[in-house]
């Protein structure tokens, strides 16, 4: 088992394949991802990889936690998770940067945040109810609980009643989800997929416990060179698309039929000989227009 990041929510975006169809995803940022500790068997009884993200100002950061990342040779990190190991032979050294590259496209991984908080809500939104009666009968309760108890006997409500109360903002993880682009030099991960949280909120990605290792994730992992470089060679898609990689399993064989229909709609607007295309400086059609105005005025 490797070890996992630690990425930003950025917000969501498209990434077009080769028949012209697009995938949204949801595009997470990995901000200065590095190694902060080691936890071993001997000195821990477990073993683990501490890594730590963002950045945080010295006034936020106790002194405790300062020295901690003294110690390290990193930043002061705004957010600090553990990801357990199966032994040493995946531990990354203290202080390197982890890349993008760490995931593979095609790759399923499992993703864990905080959900979108909705605040203090009803039954109704909360729990699905369906409230009482919209007709006639019912006085300002139409959206009320109902009864929540019994009589005297019990003579109280029971615990975990499903009531009004604080809705969301829970943790979650969603696994299985596709990873169908990375990006190395500007530190993103391209996911396809329902990924928990709102936007700039914190998220813990890891290798997918329920799959095996896809091929070619590098083992412990990817890092970055002191220049921030990337040490191995990649070969990425062009910008905007779709790597090889993952078309397998968000491309599926698209008919002829509807190829042609698709590569119609994309050069609509296009223009040819006859037709010039919309939108051109010389477009005779837009330059003609007004002096046939003028002309029947006149």
């Amino acid at each position: 088992m490797r070890t996992g990041v630690i990425a930003k929510k950025v917000g969501m975006t498209r990434l077009f394949q080769e028949d012209g169809r697009h995938v949204p995803v949801t595009v997470l940022a990995l901000e200065n991802c590095q190694v902060v500790s080691h936890r071993t068997a001997d000195r821990d009884g477990y073993v683990a990889v501490q890594v730590g993200a963002g950045e945080a100002k010295q006034k936020n950061v106790a002194k405790p936690q300062r020295e901690h990342f003294a110690k390290a040779q990193v930043p002061l990190k705004q957010k600090v998770a553990e990801f357990r190991l199966d032994g040493e032979d995946g531990l990354l050294p203290v202080g390197a940067t982890i890349s993008a590259e760490h995931f593979v496209a095609g790759q399923k991984v499992d993703i864990t945040g905080h959900t979108q908080g909705k605040g203090f809500q009803g039954g109704m939104k909360r729990w699905g109810f369906g409230g009482l009666r919209a007709s006639h009968g019912v006085s300002v309760s139409h959206r009320s609980l109902g009864s929540t108890g019994n009589r005297q006997d019990p003579g109280k409500v029971f615990k975990n009643k499903k009531m009004a109360g604080h809705m969301g903002d829970k943790q979650r993880t969603q696994q299985n989800l596709e990873v169908v682009r990375t990006d190395a030099d500007r530190g993103l991960i391209f996911v396809r997929g329902s990924v928990p949280g709102a936007k700039n909120g914190w998220l813990l990605v890891r290798d997918a416990v329920k799959l095996p290792m896809p091929e070619g994730a590098p083992f412990p992992g990817a890092v970055l060179d002191a220049k921030g470089k990337h040490a191995g060679e990649h070969d990425e898609a062009p910008a905007g698309m779709v790597e090889a990689a993952a078309e397998h399993e968000v491309n599926p064989d698209v008919p002829v039929e509807l190829q042609e229909q698709l590569l119609h709609e994309q050069q609509a607007g296009v223009g040819d000989d006859s037709t010039p295309a919309v939108g051109k400086e010389n477009n005779a059609a837009e330059g003609t227009a007004p002096e046939a105005d003028e002309n029947k005025e006149g």
